[in-house]
């Protein structure tokens, strides 16, 4: 009697666990850790580039990383009268960036309102941008200053995000209306600041309050 009553404890103690755990994920969604080859170029896994004077690099972090084996190191100079773009994502001109853990298509973003991600951050005192693309192609701002050392969550309300008003590209809908579902993010270390950041760890939240 005694060990039947045991496992029932033990067995209830395991459900009770597991679905705290279902829960908690249920609040939010992994999808890009940056596990896996990081490269640039054509046939790359990371879509970036940058306007002259400005110059841009990326490569796996396998020293400094928040979540998994690695991150993304980004690598800039962004100077005046030049831009920089590092991104992933679907619908980008490099096909590999179609690196997220889960597709746009396959999201569910009704269940979210945020997004996070963490930065290792060098003090550079550089404003970096990140953008989120959304299905009608507009692109949509978030800014935050690498005025920091080591590694600091970002957890951005989709609210908090406003329309790109330098850039937008031609196809974009320009409506006003973050439409989902995004198929990009993007990061931009803006002029002036020269140095590396480091991502990792990108997720969808169901941010509560």
């Amino acid at each position: 009697m005694r060990l039947a009553r045991a496992l029932l404890i033990s067995l209830f103690f395991v459900l009770a666990v597991a679905c705290y755990g279902f829960a908690q994920s249920s609040d939010e969604l992994l999808i890009d850790d940056f596990e896996g080859p990081i490269s640039s170029g054509p046939d790359g896994t990371v879509d970036c580039g940058a306007g002259s004077p400005s110059s841009v690099s990326v490569e796996a972090a396998k020293d400094i990383k928040y979540h998994g084996e690695q991150s993304l190191k980004i690598n800039f100079d962004a100077q005046s009268g030049g831009y920089i773009w590092v991104s992933r994502g679907y619908g980008l001109d490099v096909k590999g960036a179609e690196a997220w853990l889960v597709a746009p298509k396959d999201i569910d973003f009704g269940k979210f309102n945020a997004v996070s991600f963490w930065v290792y951050g060098t003090n550079t005192n550089t404003p970096v941008a990140l953008d989120l693309v959304d299905s009608g192609f507009e692109y949509w701002r978030y800014m935050f200053t690498d005025d920091f050392n080591g590694w600091k969550e970002f957890l951005v309300p989709f609210s908090d995000f406003f329309p790109r008003g330098d850039w937008q590209p031609e196809k974009s809908d320009k409506n006003g209306e973050l439409n989902m579902p995004i198929n990009i993010f993007q990061f931009e270390p803006r002029p002036v600041g020269k140095g590396s950041i480091y991502i990792d760890y990108v997720r969808l939240v169901n941010k509560k309050g």
